[in-house]
């Protein structure tokens, strides 16, 4: 959406999880990222993001199908 990470932001991110789904819910950290793995068709490559989330780059799997491959990269090599 073209915003730029603040502090601001990342403090008003977490009150607004908190405020809609609850303070259980609330982030303990966010990644910021130019955009999210995707397919052609638009959906989101769940799979990709959890294997990055765990720590497990090595067993993303096959990114041939991404709309955007540079996505990935990015959310890899700034964690």
């Amino acid at each position: 959406t073209g915003q730029e990470y603040t502090e601001a932001l990342r403090k008003e991110l977490i009150a607004h999880v908190g405020k809609e789904i609850g303070p259980h819910a609330k982030p303990d950290v966010i990644h910021w990222a130019p955009g999210l793995p995707k397919t052609r068709s638009g959906k989101i490559m769940r799979r990709i993001l959890r294997k990055i989330a765990e720590g497990q780059a090595d067993q993303i799997g096959d990114t041939s199908t991404l709309a955007d491959p540079t996505v990935v990269e990015h959310l890899l090599t700034h964690k």
